[in-house]
């Protein structure tokens, strides 16, 4: 975690709205826990993050370190700072009102976002600046921000409209999520009259205007960079991210996964297994479905582990799971979201009694005993523009089925570490679960296939290099103007 005492490395300011720390509501959650401190290898970094209910009851010590001041309706916060048990420093936007309650970062106990997101969000965008001019009281301030989606995307703008020379890099985690908000937000959140960067056909968006304002924007895969310049998967931004690409300020940068996931070390596993450990592996399988309450048959064991929503493909899942359990195989979900897509879920269970079962929620020990003991992992996801779980399932020899889209393109090779499908429609996914069945029909193939699969490498290594090399080009820039 330490750098040499002779390289400090250039201060960046991580900035985020979930750290799977302390909270977590998807990938975002995981990236921010492991990248930052790859990158702490190289450079000092801080984390920043809302001071939501969860961090603030996480038994961590905080020591308030600076406060800023009300901007418009904006209203002032305190800034908080606490230490990981390894040694990573987290500062924390402290504000009753603001992020003190029950529920996720962005919506209530019902699924339905918090009514105030403009300010919430708008609010961390503003201290993340406020910190970056040396305005909070801190006696560390960053030469760089590093920016994280819609919810941290307005600190770029804040930057511009300040007049502040410090760099920003934004990371597009998920293009669909965007930060739209009616235009009357515009006068809540202490934007300038005539604001064109934010405008959305006829709304606001935190995403547009952080798209064209930072320095620097990076995807989240090599192939998803690719596709949000054309208009099928540009969500209505693909010209104004074709022009950054034009300008060579758009890149993509596979994600890695943490080093906690692997089979050998794992305590969330009763036997762990390492490659070649095939029947070790197969008491894993076993120990899942006594578990979930599968019946113990011979046939393959599909897996899905995912957010329920529209993107995921739950409900071509759903068309094809009679085909899964026809042809002696079973399937075990888990996962929370839409709750049209729950239903789905827990209809199917309630139809399989003992072949398929659905966890509405998630369960991190049970999502690692799923990706030890399923065969399979169904991803028909719709576009992905990265995607975790097919690595999470690679590092334990279950073998990915997805949609050749975005990151599953460039993590999964069709046929050697998993299956890929070429459209995003049930016949396609039926097809390609019948070479599922004929694999693991042949043992040898299917122990080859998995042993690829977990011998892939998915750490961040080489993707924080490149993530430094960005910083350091930008970080050079401004020093020199």
């Amino acid at each position: 975690m330490r750098r040499p005492d002779n390289d400090p490395g250039e201060k960046i300011l991580f900035v985020t709205s979930e750290m799977r720390d302390f909270i977590k509501a998807g990938g975002l959650g995981d990236v921010s826990a492991a990248l930052p401190r790859v990158l702490a290898h190289e450079h000092d970094v801080r984390v920043l993050i809302p001071g939501y209910r969860a961090v603030l009851e996480a038994g961590t010590r905080m020591k308030k370190v600076g406060a800023t001041r009300k901007h418009g309706e904006l209203p002032a916060c305190e800034i908080g700072e606490l230490e990981t048990d390894d040694g990573l420093h987290v500062l924390v936007v402290c504000n009753e009102v603001l992020f003190n309650r029950e529920g996720s970062p962005y919506v209530n106990a019902k699924g339905i976002g918090w009514p105030d997101n403009d300010l919430r969000f708008a609010t961390l965008s503003s201290v993340a600046a406020d910190i970056a001019a040396g305005r909070a009281g801190l006696e560390w301030r960053p030469d760089l921000l590093h920016l994280n989606d819609w919810t941290c995307a307005l600190a770029a703008c804040f930057l511009h409209w300040r007049h502040q020379s410090t760099p920003s890099v934004l990371t597009i985690h998920n293009l669909a999520y965007q930060g739209i908000f009616p235009a009357s937000a515009v006068s809540r959140i202490g934007v300038p009259e005539h604001a064109p960067e934010l405008d959305f056909h006829g709304q606001v968006s935190y995403l547009r205007g952080g798209i064209a304002k930072a320095d620097f924007l990076i995807t989240v895969s090599e192939s998803y960079a690719q596709q949000i310049v054309d208009p099928v998967h540009g969500c209505g931004m693909d010209r104004l991210l074709a022009r950054r690409r034009h300008e060579g300020r758009l890149v993509g940068i596979l994600n890695g996964i943490d080093p906690s996931w692997r089979p050998q070390q794992d305590d969330a596993l009763d036997t762990p297994f390492s490659v070649g450990e095939w029947e070790r592996r197969q008491y894993n399988t076993v120990a899942l479905r006594e578990e979930l309450g599968l019946y113990p048959v011979p046939g393959p064991l599909f897996i899905f582990v995912s957010r329920m929503v529209h993107q995921k493909g739950l409900d071509l899942v759903y068309e094809a799971a009679p085909q899964i359990i026809a042809a002696g195989g079973q399937l075990a979900m888990i996962g929370r979201g839409d709750p049209l897509f729950e239903r789905m879920a827990t209809t199917l269970a309630k139809r399989y009694p003992g072949r398929i079962v659905a966890r509405i929620g998630f369960e991190e020990g049970l999502a690692h005993r799923m990706f030890a003991g399923g065969d399979f992992l169904l991803m028909p996801s719709r576009y992905e523009p990265c995607g975790l779980s097919q690595m999470y399932a690679q590092a334990y020899g279950c073998l990915p089925i997805a949609h050749a889209t975005g990151g599953l393109i460039d993590t999964i090779e069709d046929g050697v570490s998993g299956l890929l499908f070429q459209h995003a429609r049930v016949s396609d996914l039926r097809s390609c679960l019948q070479r599922a069945f004929r694999i693991f029909a042949e043992p040898l193939l299917l122990e080859a296939m998995r042993g690829a699969a977990m011998l892939e490498r998915h750490d961040w290594s080489r993707s924080g290099q490149r993530y430094t090399g960005i910083y350091r080009q930008l970080c050079t820039h401004e020093a020199a103007a």
